[in-house]
């Protein structure tokens, strides 16, 4: 059994000067198995060690934000060059102008791009310079699980506390253009939003071309939010694999390989409203001090060098391929298969946990989490990144097979009971702390 007495103590201790113990919600200590909470030191490739000294073979990546793997030199390099030349300056870089050039050579569709430090900074210029483009107000969004973490789509989910009501944003189901059609066709929709392409949700043939031409028709700008898409699917994102041009795109995470940098990128004649190349009322787009710092930026360009010269995606797509086929061969010959299975695109894995009924089931991912945590495997899903060998996936996949067979205990009893440790984990984006709510007297005492 693997000791968490340090990383607990030190979970104990964020809580206590951070609201929620992390600075994402995605990260936080209810997204593991109780007394569980491995606080991390360091990484390397696809390896992470806790303050306890355990070692993991990690899945997720940073929030899908490495796709190359922790310390990957090349970059490490090039920022540790950039950067002792200095940060930030009081005007533009020669640096800003590659990389725009770098970027605009990856996204042909795009005009003009401009560069922030995060993913909903991006959308919600995004959605600006939608609504001043074409007078409108309000924003479709797809049925899709993230955007932002501003008032026009928080206002949507169950966590909207702190948020006047609004009635601007309406929703659409992903794969269904008559949906799509009915909603443009009852609101007058400045932008579409969406994921042009999930995990778990491939488009149907056509869907995205006729996304397109609604949007077309109804004089609606289309976003597509390329935030996991983007250098995981393929450098130029689902719209250089499925050849459907957006009006704006949205992108960060895997473009700096975890290195803090987002992008908003466009056609000239909706970006150009937040420049000074126009007559029109200018839009307040992207100000951002740390948005063009010479460290991510530096980043960026040598991430982009990296997929010229090597096949990050491709070696990804390998790992994932091989993980997937092990881990639902085990189940299958557990006879589990339909209650614990690795679903999604390569790149991109998940892993579906159901209880004895077949239902979806947080108690039982919670006791899947558990088990692989003490045989060295952490992460809330089996996304990968090139920096997993197949030494990686053959560890994983042996964890997997004892973590599958105490699954096996559980489904064939009907619950965890006497196998989990702990309250089940439960969704990031909730209204109330309950299930996972920490009393802060107990705590402390």
């Amino acid at each position: 059994m693997r000791s968490f007495d340090r990383s607990n103590a030190a979970q104990e201790r964020l809580h206590e000067l951070i609201p929620g113990g992390a600075h994402t919600y995605a990260r936080g200590s209810d997204q593991y198995p109780e007394f569980m909470t491995p606080i991390l030191v360091r990484g390397n490739g696809c390896r992470v060690w806790d303050c306890d000294g355990n070692e993991y073979v990690e899945y997720g990546m940073g929030l899908r934000s490495v796709t190359l793997g922790h310390g990957y030199r090349p970059v490490v390099e090039a920022v540790s060059r950039t950067v002792a030349d200095g940060v930030n300056f009081s005007r533009p870089t020669e640096l800003e102008l590659l990389a725009a050039e770098d970027f605009l050579t990856l996204v042909p569709g795009a005009d003009m791009v401009k560069f922030a430090k995060n993913g909903s900074d991006a959308t919600t210029a995004a959605v600006r310079l939608a609504r001043a483009a074409t007078g409108r107000d309000t924003v479709a969004i797809c049925d899709q699980p993230f955007f932002s973490v501003d008032d026009w789509f928080i206002g949507t989910t169950g966590m909207n506390a702190g948020i006047p009501a609004a009635d601007s944003t309406v929703r659409f189901p992903y794969n269904d253009l008559d949906s799509l059609a009915a909603v443009l066709d009852s609101h007058s929709v400045a932008c579409v939003i969406m994921e042009a392409a999930t995990a778990l949700a491939d488009p149907a043939p056509g869907y995205l071309a006729g996304v397109r031409a609604l949007c077309d028709r109804y004089g609606t700008l289309l976003v597509f939010d390329e935030m996991i898409t983007g250098f995981r699917w393929s450098a130029g994102g689902a719209q250089g694999l499925y050849r459907v041009i957006p009006d704006l795109s949205c992108w960060g995470k895997a473009m700096g390989n975890g290195f803090p940098i987002s992008a908003l990128a466009g056609r000239r004649e909706f970006m150009e409203l937040g420049g000074l190349r126009t007559e029109r009322d200018r839009v307040f787009l992207l100000s951002t001090t740390h948005g063009p710092e010479t460290g991510a930026l530096a980043a960026f360009r040598a991430v982009v060098r990296a997929y010229a010269e090597t096949d990050p995606v491709g070696r990804m797509e390998h790992a994932g391929r091989r993980l997937a086929d092990g881990v639902n061969a085990i189940a299958a010959d557990l006879g589990i298969g339909g209650h614990l299975e690795v679903l999604g695109r390569p790149s991109c894995l998940v892993f579906v946990t159901r209880d004895a009924e077949g239902r979806p089931s947080q108690p039982f991912r919670t006791l899947f989490l558990q088990e692989l945590l003490e045989r060295g495997v952490l992460g809330q899903s089996f996304v990968t990144s090139a920096a997993h060998t197949d030494a990686d996936i053959d560890h994983t996949i042996e964890a997997c097979r004892s973590a599958a067979e105490i699954y096996c205990r559980a489904v064939q009893q009907g619950s965890v009971d006497g196998l989990l440790h702990g309250r089940p984990v439960a969704p990031a984006i909730r209204a109330h702390a309950a299930p996972r709510y920490i009393d802060p007297v107990r705590q402390v005492s």
